[in-house]
């Protein structure tokens, strides 16, 4: 029997729909797999020893900073309270606030960080008032926490801004600003203790989690696929169960 085109429009349609629907079912199938690598990977940097100075900058060295990001480090040195930033528009848990930055360089050593100190909420009164960080120079300190990436930059209109508060900050640009031989990472502070600003500010430093877990992708990968099911059910039923059903006289 010659099918009509009718027939071979809606059978090219639904084969493209089926198709699209169970290729992005695989593909974030694919997505899963790889948030369960990097999981992995992740609770592997966390139990690996702590990082000091040295493996830092032989790792630097060789450019492979990227490979240890979500190590623990432990690094001695001193604060250069000058070049203290306040990063804005970083909100956490739906407030508006700032993520204070400042160099740590080695003690007696050429090489220096950018540590993420933590968060602190914006005066909505006093936008422009910068809060007064308790930052000792005069002193050897410990620091603790996660390498990362630098500070994530936002989109903004013009130039990197000057003064105390702004939008981003550029490692190669603030290096060559303060004389300071900084490595192309930061390091956010996990601990220990917790610090405050002069008005009684406490930094918080709970850090969001980049990855998304697994299982989200593999509930929209059952979406897809269910879709897909869908898409191929519809298909036999108006094209073949149907008119069956009709010319038998059992619709």
């Amino acid at each position: 029997m010659r099918r009509p085109a009718r027939f071979w429009i809606v059978t090219l349609a639904a084969l493209v729909a089926f198709a699209l629907t169970a290729s992005l079912g695989v593909w974030q199938l694919g997505r899963a797999e790889l948030k369960r690598a990097l999981l992995a990977q992740q609770q592997a940097q966390r139990a690996a020893p702590p990082l000091g100075w040295d493996e830092l900058r032989d790792a630097a060295a060789r450019g492979a900073l990227e490979q240890l990001h979500g190590r623990t480090v432990r690094l001695q040195g001193r604060w250069v309270a000058p070049a203290t930033v306040l990063l804005d528009n970083r909100p956490h848990q739906g407030r508006a606030g700032y993520v204070a930055v400042t160099p740590l360089q080695a003690d007696g050593a050429p090489v220096a960080v950018l540590v993420q100190r933590g968060w602190l909420p914006r005066l909505a009164d006093e936008r422009s008032r910068v809060p007064a960080l308790l930052t000792p120079d005069d002193k050897v300190v410990r620091v603790e926490g996660r390498l990362a990436p630098p500070p994530s930059r936002l989109f903004q209109l013009g130039p990197d801004e000057e003064g105390p508060i702004r939008q981003n900050i550029d490692v190669a640009a603030a290096a060559a600003r303060w004389r300071l031989p900084l490595l192309l990472a930061s390091v956010q502070q996990t601990g220990p203790g917790e610090e405050r600003t002069a008005d009684g500010l406490a930094l918080q430093r709970d850090w969001p989690v980049v990855a998304v877990a697994p299982e989200k992708h593999l509930g929209y990968a059952v979406q897809w696929f269910a879709l897909a099911g869908l898409i191929a059910a519809l298909y036999v039923w108006f094209q073949f169960l149907l008119p069956r059903r009709r010319r038998t006289g059992l619709a």
